[in-house]
């Protein structure tokens, strides 16, 4: 083992002396070689940037990795130098589990039938979703993490080397003045036995502080330059970030309207093959969004002494009676549902069914008919129901 002892001794007596010197300065008992104004403006905008990139940076770690695990894995394969293993995103894993299951129940049964389709959105909105976190990563956390494990390291080396640099001034300085003052007692209070040999050593002794005060300034003002140009790059780490967050954007924004598109086949597709089964599923969800005049069954149940929805015209209506036997009408292959009337409704004309507040009764639906339009019975009796006036229980 290779042990230098005097090196270990110096690395110690620097370390003490750099501590007696920092206390001092607290203190006010020693002097400080102040930067000048724009050094001090860099550093404290340098200082901004680090801080205020480290925190974007974990954060976006964070929005495209939720899980603390995975983060922790893909950090120890960067650290080794290992490509990372392709992982399964959770819509993809979701996806597969749905296909599997379509599998199980039967692909020809209507369910299996929708899972298959619905688990191939969701791959798909999977492989989406990792095409994003593979360009984020690219433009945007990498440009970070350089700045962070790169540039700022470097710029962080030189401030120390500064620091450094200040505080062998600030010695050079104090031995100097201390050999003013040594000089000026002696002269002021010569000895005349010793006086030419002692003002001879003294002379030398200023002499000798005075040049290593000249090169301690040399040195601080050659590092200072140097720290001042790592500084002034920040700006263009700043137009850097700036363009990667562009890019960022541009990604996300990609990512999401591809997941809207890639959501609105989905509706479309479902809506078109199960519209024997489900008609008024997705036509609900439409409606519902977009610019409807009529409240919800589950917010007008959940409001104490809400009163009925308003009878709104429905032009449709007299084309459906002419087109619509409702005497003929069957219920649909997947069967029927119970609903709960909210309010007491009175039928328009024949084809509807007039209701009591909390009865029940049966409804279902048919193909072509209005969505906010289901088909009720009640015994023997048969109608078109408002959906805003009942509560489905099944």
């Amino acid at each position: 083992m290779d042990f230098n002892v005097k090196k270990l001794a110096s690395d110690a007596g620097v370390f003490f002396t750099r501590a007696v010197q920092y206390t001092e300065e607290k203190l006010g008992q020693a002097e400080k070689t102040e930067l000048d104004a724009h050094l001090e403006n860099l550093i404290a905008r340098a200082d901004c940037t680090k801080n205020w990139t480290e925190k974007i940076f974990r954060q976006t770690e964070v929005l495209l990795q939720p899980n603390p695990s995975a983060r922790i894995e893909e950090f120890f394969y960067e650290k080794l130098d290992r490509k990372l293993p392709s992982r399964t995103t959770n819509a993809e894993l979701l996806g597969q589990y749905m296909q599997d299951a379509a599998k199980e129940f039967g692909p020809g049964t209507p369910y299996g039938s929708t899972l298959i389709t619905v688990g191939e959105y969701q791959r798909r909105l999977g492989g989406a979703e990792r095409e994003f976190l593979q360009t984020s990563a690219i433009n945007f956390l990498t440009p970070l993490r350089n700045f962070l494990e790169g540039d700022w390291k470097t710029i962080s080396k030189e401030r120390r080397l500064l620091e450094n640099r200040r505080l062998d001034l600030d010695v050079c300085k104090a031995r100097l003045k201390k050999a003013k003052l040594a000089e000026a007692k002696a002269a002021a209070a010569p000895d005349f036995q010793e006086t030419r040999p002692r003002n001879y050593v003294l002379s030398a002794s200023a002499s000798a502080a005075e040049h290593e005060l000249r090169v301690a300034q040399t040195e601080f003002d050659r590092q200072a330059e140097v720290t001042r140009l790592l500084l002034e790059g920040i700006s263009s780490t700043h137009v850097n970030h700036l363009r990667c967050l562009h890019e960022f954007v541009e990604a996300q924004a990609a990512y999401y309207t591809q997941c809207h598109k890639h959501m609105q086949d989905l509706q479309k597709e479902l809506s078109s093959a199960n519209g024997d089964t489900f008609p008024n599923a997705f036509a609900v969800n439409a409606s519902t969004s977009g610019v409807s005049a009529d409240p919800s069954p589950v917010s007008t149940a959940t409001l104490p002494g809400a009163s009925p929805p308003s009878r709104s015209p429905n032009p449709s209506n007299a084309l459906e009676s002419s087109t619509l036997k409702i005497e003929e009408v069957k219920p649909s292959a997947t069967g029927t549902r119970k609903a709960k009337v909210l309010y007491d409704y009175d039928a328009a004309d024949t084809s509807e069914l007039s209701l009591l507040a909390d009865e029940l009764i049966t409804v279902y639906t048919v193909p072509g008919m209005d969505p906010d339009w289901l088909v009720g019975e009640r015994g023997n009796q048969k109608g078109k129901v408002p959906v805003t006036y009942l509560e489905l229980l099944s």
